[in-house]
């Protein structure tokens, strides 16, 4: 069993005095399981301070093109749920961040909430971010986590209400996943406006902790976010790294989004 985490609160809170937390996402399993946890370990070692290791699943609905590629690939190169928890005991074998997996639900119930998160547990991660259930649609989530100390990243949009913000902020362990943009994952030009705005709102709903994802792609748009958030998540422009560079080119363009923290 792995070494139990820091956790990713205490992780983003040790990082406000040093310019905020770099979340960094990749598929599991892409390009191979092996490729895919040498690929995370590359991120920590090259300025991400909490993984994000997404689970392959046949019908993603907010990922974009770039994260659909990567975990059909994974997909039909034979992942199973399991290996996500292999991938996790050997990426916190190697590096001390906070690994949170994220998964849409499906898979989760599949395989068994309750073995699902003693699994994680044993592996040494940090808990879940799910993407497509809230939390009056996720007691069952709530009560395994409860049990386990699991992290539970649960995701605020723009469209929000103010009642579904109030509820996530509660029920939200590690910190609220703030959705920047209307619509799927992708690197784009500029981070919409309506980031600065749904954090407003979240921290007026007294959220501790709040990380910004969907469209940053560059050490710019990690710094413009940090500067009214305390994460900036990336997620497509990494995978496209290790797609076209591999693990090095990866490390490269992990240690240009780290340097938006120094800005």
């Amino acid at each position: 069993m792995s070494a139990r985490p820091t956790s990713v609160a205490a992780t983003i809170e040790a990082n406000r005095a040093t310019g905020g937390t770099l979340v960094g996402y990749l598929p599991v399993g892409f390009p191979d399981l092996a490729t895919s946890i040498d690929a995370a370990v590359a991120l920590v070692e090259h300025g991400v301070d909490v993984l994000e290791l997404g689970l392959p699943y046949s019908d993603p609905v907010m990922d974009g093109l770039a994260i659909q590629k990567a975990t059909q690939a994974a997909l039909a190169g034979g992942f199973r749920v399991r290996d996500v928890f292999t991938a996790v005991e050997a990426i916190r074998s190697r590096v001390a961040a906070p690994v949170l997996v994220m998964t849409y639900w499906n898979p989760v119930l599949q395989y068994g909430v309750d073995r699902f998160a003693d699994a994680l547990v044993d592996a040494g991660g940090a808990g879940l971010i799910t993407p497509d259930i809230t939390p009056d649609s996720a007691a069952d989530w709530l009560a395994t986590s409860d049990r386990t100390g699991l992290d539970r990243v649960f995701l605020a949009a723009p469209s929000s209400t103010d009642a579904r913000i109030a509820d996530t902020v509660a029920a939200t362990r590690g910190f609220v996943y703030a959705v920047s943009t209307m619509g799927i994952t992708g690197a784009r030009q500029d981070v919409d406006a309506a980031a600065r705005t749904l954090v407003a709102r979240l921290r007026a709903a007294e959220a501790d902790q709040v990380c910004v994802g969907i469209g940053i792609s560059t050490g710019d748009q990690v710094a413009e976010v940090l500067a009214y958030a305390d994460g900036a998540i990336v997620g497509s422009a990494l995978v496209t790294a290790l797609a076209e560079h591999g693990v090095a080119g990866l490390a490269r363009t992990a240690a240009a989004l780290a340097q938006g923290r120094s800005h």
